[in-house]
């Protein structure tokens, strides 16, 4: 069942692109904008990862932290963000637990790919709670940002 603004966020624990445990509960009292994307070194979730890492003294200012998730390995994820010089936290969500608890996995994605979470954005609070959710079936499109930035200067 889909997540709506004012539930409770699932609780997680993924390793990031350098090995180290990151859990939701790290960023009590601060908002945090979870993403997820499809793949690394993809196209899309390139121009979406690196409008982020260039926008983030405005997310820095809506005191938000950035999460960014995907199926992929670490190791993956810790040569994309190198190439990418990207300034925020990239999670493997390898066993697609996180995915499927957001309910943004896809089941069958393309080329045969199965489990691969669909491009999504979430607004968490400091109390752990959804105030902004988009999940994409498109993964051509791009979250609404607009929106994003919205929802956290409504809690600022």
């Amino acid at each position: 069942m889909a997540l709506k603004t004012g539930d409770k966020a699932p609780k997680f624990t993924l390793r990031d692109s350098q090995t180290n445990e990151v859990s939701l509960d790290d960023y009590k009292e601060k908002n945090v904008v979870l993403l997820f994307f499809p793949l690394a070194f993809t196209g899309v979730c390139t121009t979406e990862l690196c409008s982020m890492r260039d926008d983030i003294s405005n997310y820095q200012k809506l005191d938000a932290e950035i999460l960014a998730v995907s199926v992929d390995s670490p190791f993956s994820l810790a040569k994309f963000k190198e190439e990418q010089d990207l300034n925020f936290s990239l999670l493997s969500d390898f066993n697609k637990e996180v995915a499927r608890a957001y309910d943004c996995l896809y089941e069958d994605f393309v080329l045969g790919l199965k489990g691969i979470a669909k491009r999504s954005a979430f607004v968490i609070d400091g109390e752990g709670v959804v105030r902004y959710a988009e999940v994409l079936e498109n993964a051509g499109e791009l979250p609404n940002f607009v929106a994003v930035k919205e929802t956290l200067e409504s809690l600022n």
